[in-house]
């Protein structure tokens, strides 16, 4: 149901890895919702039609159109309150476009850049992911210096993604693999609580030029401890393979593109600890502190809920 007065949300992406989530999100938090999204066409997948029926018969008003399609993107923009944008990475400088694209409008309160994994100011990353963040970072910049009042969420691991890899569930590898020593600190979060802490945040006062991070203490955990877990879990006894650091830089340099970036992800991830290693102070939003009212997944949960039905692999949008 709608919430009376409540701030009408576009999604830039909506139909995309994390941008069903964040829609779905938007609809259960009783905003007016509306997706800009490519339009449909013969080629377009059953999954995103599937997508498209659903958010139509929950009334979500739909705008079709690419994003250098100007006039439709100021049109859309100028819908909404909120702008939330959950493109995928090929797609990030894109953004440049949706910012613009606000400027002409001049009536958006609050903009939600795509980020949604780590939180990119408080990393030291090497290549080539290095240039990968900067990308972001770059986005970030634009944003700050448009003027329009913002707020970046970091999300960190998308929690049924990563269970996908570390386990293998999608191309029946037998070893799982642990890299470095597998006790280092990893935070993982349900991808439909990123969606939901990020419309709440995009609403929220206490939010406008800030960063959320998601960090729920009952979500840092580590693969030995995810493995111990799936092991108790299932009754199986897997067997690891152990990774090290410097294995790991070998085929950072040597692996073509894409393969260089995820295992560049997976190195920054869970063997230099880069979700986690930091403290959160003060100054810091942390989402779960933030609502404390908010439900979300343990990952003990998550982990339980993906082996009753892990759902088909997708790539997802870092």
């Amino acid at each position: 149901m709608e919430a009376s007065g409540a701030s009408k949300i576009l999604i830039v992406g909506g139909t995309g890895y994390i941008g069903r989530h964040v829609v779905r999100a938007s609809i259960n938090q009783g905003h007016p919702t509306f997706v800009y999204g490519r339009p449909i066409t013969p080629q377009t997948t059953p999954s995103k039609l599937l997508l498209h029926q659903e958010f139509l018969a929950k009334g979500v008003t739909f705008f079709q159109g690419e994003l250098d399609e100007v006039a439709k993107l100021v049109e859309a923009v100028s819908r909404a309150d909120i702008v939330i944008s959950t493109l995928a990475f090929p797609q990030i400088l894109d953004q440049l476009k949706i910012i613009e694209a606000m400027k002409v409008a001049g009536n958006v309160k609050r903009f939600i850049p795509s980020e949604f994994g780590m939180e990119e100011g408080r990393l030291a990353t090497h290549e080539p992911f290095h240039s990968y963040l900067e990308r972001k970072i770059s986005v970030r910049r634009a944003t700050e210096a448009s003027g329009i009042p913002y707020t970046f969420v970091a999300g960190n691991c998308f929690a049924r993604y990563f269970l996908h890899v570390l386990f293998h569930t999608y191309d029946n590898q037998a070893d799982t693999i642990v890299y470095g020593t597998g006790e280092t600190k990893a935070v993982m979060n349900l991808e439909e609580d990123i969606g939901m802490y990020a419309v709440k945040a995009a609403d929220d006062p206490r939010t406008v030029n800030r960063i959320v991070i998601v960090r729920p203490p009952k979500n840092i955990t580590s693969q030995l401890e995810l493995i111990s877990l799936w092991e108790r879990l299932t009754g199986e006894n897997l067997r690891k393979i152990y990774l090290s650091q410097q294995e790991m830089h070998k085929l950072i340099q040597s692996r073509p593109h894409p393969d260089n970036i995820r295992f560049a992800i997976l190195n920054s991830v869970f063997i230099d600890g880069d979700t986690a290693n930091y403290e959160l102070n003060g100054d810091d939003l942390e989402a779960s502190k933030l609502y404390p009212d908010a439900d979300y997944s343990s990952i003990d949960k998550v982990v339980e809920e993906f082996l009753a039905d892990p759902q088909p692999f997708e790539v997802a949008a870092f």
